[in-house]
């Protein structure tokens, strides 16, 4: 993140003069920000990433704590007081946020600047001879003395396992009422809880779709905790009899299966949010876990006031988590009647949105568009800091296929909820298909694994592993590509995009193009219906110049899109058209070429002038050709698969002989590699990699 303090850009310091005018008042945010500078929310978001690479509330968060470090060095005030004065409400959450910027405690500031002008008055010429340099010497010492006090004994803390932490999974409660009718009631309050938790950043929660696997098995807190990777385990049992709840709460800890609280809980209906901010609050106490005051905001935030609005919207939770279209329908008719008694209940016109979005999944034409853009609106009216009502809205700019400001979106919900390793896979999905950029492509693969993976069902835990190693692999880090599509296939051994990937990766390393034809031929053998393995298949047998084996499995394509009305793969509309051409269909090839011009010019991706270059050179026009090749050696980011198959392409190799030809592609490739280079720090801090040794 770019420093703020030595920042030369205008808006940027307009932004922090503002922060520091509300320095004091702890409920300054995003939204007080944006309103101030009459900006919107999102535009305000996307311009500070701009400027600082991080979030607004970050930018906020270290203005604060930068005035703070300069209000320390002055004795007058305590730490308590300066936590307060730059808009800190707990001492301890400005402690923490202050050692994890500074690296010291707050308490350490006021040694360390005395520290520092006793320094510079060493560095003062002395007319007393060498009494100069003892001072200077004697305040070294004491600087090494201090620094090893200071960072041999840090502030005492509960230690913690480090691999768990504080982490927390809510196992599904328990319905002591003989209704079963009421199960829907104790699975939304169990859910309300855990999303209370996961608005806490101090605590990682696994997900209600993993804790739910373990309904009915019988294993023991230990046995759970070393499945989980989880330290802390609550159990709930209750029931909702007439207008009261009882409820039965206890926080297990795995090690030794020691119980550390529990509370009997027994309230009015009216009180349900109430009992499910305490439940959360309590928790974190219990664990040591920290609480900023934006967090309780959210925790204590009541979403409807209609009791009976709040019945339907959780027994429409309870058919979404059916995930079949006939689920989602049934839930979407709850939602509604949630509104009809709350017509401000933000939550479930979200919902109703993202039940549309899901719904139109089911369907080959989208059906309900409008209806999303106008419930996901509607939300955003109401509540516009929700984390329903921003995926919602993000929901609709992937229906619209409007994937920049779908992007936008994305990055606004981890504004207020950094973790959800649902966002992070949309985001790395987005990044590695539509909107290719390799190095945000990875860091949100890796993000979604460390939100994700130990919160997952096999099948999701397995595309999750998929993603990240799709993305180390379109980097160039094939070793590690291959741990990952291990894991992807230990999850889920029928996951075939994984074990085409796995060929790939398995080409990078040998480069033998005939056992990786052999290799997707079997892989097809298994679902003779996946048309994108046939055409994987296409292409590899064009690659080898083997345009007759090209053309028998470029024709099932072709006929499967048509059969299917599928609108996919034009980019291979040029590699078609050169494969009719070599068997002396000239006419035909013709059509495709044309085609594959209109595909390039429709483009945004960093890829157009490749598609340019890919056009100008199939149809005779080498010097265009090497033009747009040489654009595209200036771009950055781009797929390793350009790089390992780019001279090996035939079209491409119809520039061959061009002055210009080998020097481009040497340039492509070594712009690739060096960006591999700068990667590899990255994922060296990650533990993803081992750092490269030096041989001196």
């Amino acid at each position: 993140m770019s420093d703020f303090q030595t920042s030369k850009s205008v808006f940027l310091q307009k932004i922090v003069a503002v922060i520091e005018e509300n320095l004091a008042n702890e409920h300054f945010g995003v939204t007080e920000l944006a309103e101030i500078t009459n900006m919107s929310r999102s535009n305000l978001l996307r311009k500070v990433k701009q400027e600082t690479g991080g979030s607004v509330s970050v930018l906020i968060r270290n203005v604060r704590l930068h005035q703070a470090k300069l209000l320390l060095a002055d004795d007058s005030l305590t730490v308590s007081e300066i936590s307060y004065k730059v808009g800190f409400s707990s001492t301890s959450y400005f402690t923490k946020c202050f050692r994890e910027l500074y690296g010291y405690t707050p308490g350490e500031a006021g040694s360390r600047a005395r520290l520092a002008s006793e320094e510079v008055a060493a560095d003062v010429p002395d007319t007393g001879g060498g009494r100069g340099r003892v001072l200077v010497l004697v305040v070294l010492a004491l600087v090494v003395v201090l620094s090893i006090v200071l960072f041999s004994f840090p502030e005492e803390e509960e230690v913690t396992p480090k691999s768990q932490g504080k982490s927390l999974a809510v196992l599904p409660f328990k319905n002591d009422s003989a209704d079963s009718t009421n199960i829907y009631f104790m699975n939304g309050l169990m859910e309300a809880i855990l999303d209370n938790f996961q608005k806490i950043e101090d605590i990682r929660v696994t997900s209600r779709t993993t804790v739910e696997k373990y309904r009915t098995l019988n294993k023991t807190i230990p046995e759970l905790s070393k499945e989980l990777n989880v330290r802390y385990f609550i159990e709930g049992s209750g029931q909702k009899i007439g207008n009261e709840i009882l409820l039965t709460i206890q926080l297990i800890e795995a090690p030794g299966d020691k119980h550390l609280w529990s509370r009997r809980y027994k309230r009015e209906l009216k009180d349900v949010f109430e009992l499910q901010s305490d439940v959360a609050k309590s928790v974190a106490k219990e664990i040591n876990a920290i609480i900023t005051p934006e967090e309780q905001e959210r925790i204590e935030k009541i979403p409807t006031q209609n009791l009976v609005a709040y019945d339907h919207y959780l027994k429409g939770l309870a058919l979404l988590n059916d995930r079949s279209g006939a689920g989602l329908a049934e839930g979407v008719e709850e939602f509604k009647k949630a509104i009809q008694e709350d017509g401000q209940f933000s939550n479930a016109y979200a919902y109703i949105a993202i039940s549309y979005y899901y719904l139109d999944i089911f369907l080959a034409e989208p059906k309900y568009t409008q209806e999303l853009k106008e419930y996901a609106d509607k939300a955003m009216l109401l509540d516009g800091e929700s984390g329903e009502s921003l995926i919602a809205r993000s929901l609709y700019y992937m229906q619209i296929r409007d994937f920049k400001k779908a992007v936008e979106s994305f990055e606004e919900v981890l504004e207020y909820y950094p973790n959800t390793a649902w966002v992070h896979n949309f985001l790395s999905n987005i990044y590695g298909v539509i909107l290719p950029d390799t190095e945000k492509y990875l860091t949100h693969a890796l993000q979604g694994i460390q939100a994700a993976v130990a919160d997952a069902d096999s099948v999701t835990a397995s595309y999750t592993y998929l993603h990240l190693s799709n993305a180390l692999a379109q980097t160039g880090f094939f070793n590690e590509a291959e741990t990952y599509v291990q894991k992807s296939l230990a999850f889920n051994p029928d996951n075939l995009y994984s074990q085409y990937l796995y060929v790939y990766i398995r080409q990078a390393q040998h480069l033998d193009l005939n056992r990786a034809k052999q290799s997707l031929m079997t892989i097809l053998q298994k679902d003779t219906t996946r048309i994108d393995v046939i055409q994987e298949i296409a292409k590899v047998c064009y690659t080898m110049e083997d345009y007759e084996q090209a053309w028998v499995y470029y024709e099932k394509m072709l006929n499967m899109k048509a059969a299917l009305k599928l609108d996919i793969y034009q980019n291979e509309d040029s590699r078609i058209g050169f494969v009719l051409e070599q068997l002396g269909r000239k006419e035909e090839a013709k059509q495709y070429y044309e085609s594959f011009l209109a595909y390039a010019e429709k483009d945004q991706s960093l890829y157009k002038d490749l598609l340019y270059s890919s056009y100008y050179a199939v149809t005779g026009q080498r010097d265009k050709a090497v033009k747009y090749l040489k654009a595209f050696s200036e771009k950055d980011n781009y797929q390793y698969w350009i790089v390992l198959f780019l001279d090996k392409d035939p079209v491409i190799r119809k520039m061959a002989g061009h002055p210009d030809y080998e020097r481009t592609l040497k340039k492509i490739n070594d712009k690739f590699w060096a960006k591999h280079k700068q990667i590899r720090k990255m994922l060296e801090a990650e533990g993803i990699t081992v750092p490269v040794r030096s041989n001196l």
